[in-house]
């Protein structure tokens, strides 16, 4: 068994990269030849993808 603060650092770590990710991904989207309004769409799935992800770690790490 993970003990306890290493579950919450790596599940932090990881939450995090991909929450850097995914978030330069939609911003280089809206930026690029998509621009504002093309890009809209993908900018409020991955926010509602990312509130799960936050959600999840919570319920992961916190919550147990």
């Amino acid at each position: 068994m993970i003990a306890p603060v290493i579950k919450l650092f790596t599940a932090g770590i990881g939450t995090l990269l991909v929450m850097i990710f995914v978030f330069g991904l939609a911003e280089s989207i809206s930026s690029g030849f998509a621009g504002f309004w093309g890009g809209l769409p993908f900018w409020v799935i991955s926010t509602i993808i990312m509130l799960m992800a936050l959600y999840d770690f919570y319920d992961e790490t916190i919550r147990k």
